[in-house]
């Protein structure tokens, strides 16, 4: 009697074993598989990480179903994870590129799709003290391409008194980010590259607490990353067309002209809760939350 009671015992507590150790429901399982509570993980660009991890407060305030982890390091390294297979969502200021599209399909065997999520205007950002509100893409141009004909403020044709040397120290952003990208695209198209010798920074907030402090300095970063220690320049496409300020108005009139899409792909088709959450976002609760935080929502487009 005494064998059988333990050999019962034992047949329970390997069952117990089996049981807890083949259970398809975890809590990091990715969606689509049987689980309860999934994670969600979602990498990219700093100009979005600060959007995006608002988003994932506030969806996982609403939704007990799934968990989200945000962070940064720059689009290319969101879709370097997409391409790896590491992430559930990349977040991108700039589109995809064909060749990363091949590389993610041929390695996950999933094809990304894309999913626009807000628009956002690159605003050209100075020090309060610098004398100066309005510039154009050519002078632009000029500050930021290779073998440039502008380096000094008084090559614009103003004096600043608060940089004594004169100089214009130009502030970017890391080579891997998508702000990066569009703003050397925009400026310089496909023939022409940056000038080396600027200050390249990793994140969106550190351009303009670095121009906040630099009377020098000129620099460009998302309009949402605006304060009270820097100025937004107005912009026009030459000097002989009208000015914009980058705004919400004037990105939807299509009239600022260094706007652009924020992209978020999924590797392959989202399916439960990843395509619950594309959804909340898109949805008018989600898009509330990209106008708080000085982007511009789809639903007013």
């Amino acid at each position: 009697m005494k064998g059988t009671a333990i050999t019962f015992f034992l047949a329970v507590l390997v069952c117990g074993f089996v049981s807890i150790g083949c259970s398809p429901t975890d809590s990091n399982n990715a969606v689509g598989k049987n689980s309860a509570h999934v994670t969600i993980k979602n990498k990219g660009s700093d100009t979005i990480v600060n959007l995006a991890q608002a988003w994932a407060e506030k969806y996982m305030s609403v939704s007990s179903a799934a968990s989200v982890e945000v962070s940064g390091g720059g689009s290319g390294t969101g879709v370097a994870a997409l391409i790896n297979g590491t992430v559930d969502i990349a977040n991108c200021s700039r589109q995809i590129k064909p060749k990363e599209l091949e590389q993610a399909t041929q390695n996950t065997g999933k094809v990304p799709q894309e999913f626009i999520v807000g628009y956002d205007a690159l605003a050209v950002y100075v020090h309060p003290d610098t004398p100066i509100d309005k510039i154009t893409i050519p002078q632009l141009a000029e500050i930021y391409g290779e073998d440039g004909t502008i380096t000094l403020w008084s090559h614009l044709g103003i004096e600043n008194s608060a940089c004594p040397s004169d100089r214009i120290i130009r502030i970017s952003r890391q080579s891997n980010s998508g702000t990066y990208f569009y703003f050397r695209e925009a400026l310089l198209g496909e023939t022409r590259d940056f000038e080396l010798g600027s200050l390249d920074l990793h994140g969106s907030k550190d351009v303009v607490e670095v121009i906040g402090r630099t009377p020098c300095a000129i620099g460009y970063s998302g309009m949402g990353y605006a304060t009270s220690h820097v100025k937004m320049l107005e912009v026009a496409m030459a000097s002989d067309e009208p000015y914009y300020a980058p705004s919400l108005e004037n990105v939807l009139a299509k009239t600022y002209p260094i706007a652009r899409p924020l992209y978020m792909y999924s590797l392959g088709e989202p399916t439960g809760e990843i395509k619950a959450y594309l959804d909340w976002i898109l949805s008018e609760e989600g898009q509330k939350i990209v106008e708080k935080l000085g982007f511009v929502p789809l639903e007013s487009n």
